[in-house]
């Protein structure tokens, strides 16, 4: 629930699905790391550091086996600024909120299935489970901060 709070534009969150060098707002960075092409290195920066890592982990490595299976080829890098629109592109976003999180994973999830190595039941469950004990549970409840503004804390 709170990676999804700290995705905001214009505070280096990773929240445009693109690639890049060195903007830290994409979704996945190539950092220079000087001449020697062993010395690269891939950092996904999407995933919260809290989430379940063998869910996470597993779901990664699905994502990238299912576009090498299907030859899928990235864009080129964009290495402009993607604070801002004046550049001219328009990139695809993360989603803003778990709920919106929970809605790309129903619609988007055969991927998960291959091999047998996430199961529909499991992915159901999940999102269920997220659902209810989240999205649902913090929709209906107060957050303290809705009264801080007006009782000066």
């Amino acid at each position: 629930m709170n990676s999804n709070h700290r995705l905001l534009p214009g505070y280096e969150a990773p929240v445009n699905l693109s690639y890049s060098q060195g903007n830290r707002s994409a979704s996945v960075r190539i950092p220079i790391t000087g001449a020697d092409p062993r010395a690269k290195r891939v950092e996904i920066r999407f995933p919260d550091a809290t989430s379940h890592p063998y869910l996470g982990f597993s779901a990664l490595l699905m994502a990238g086996l299912d576009g090498i299976r299907h030859k899928t080829e990235p864009p080129e890098p964009i290495d402009a600024d993607l604070q801002g629109t004046e550049d001219g592109h328009t990139l695809a976003r993360l989603p803003e909120s778990l709920g919106e999180a929970m809605t790309a994973l129903e619609r988007d999830h055969a991927y998960l299935l291959e091999g047998g190595v996430f199961t529909a039941d499991l992915i159901g469950t999940y999102v269920a489970f997220k659902r209810v004990r989240e999205v649902e549970a913090i929709r209906q409840r107060p957050h303290p901060y809705e009264s801080a503004p007006y009782c000066g804390i």
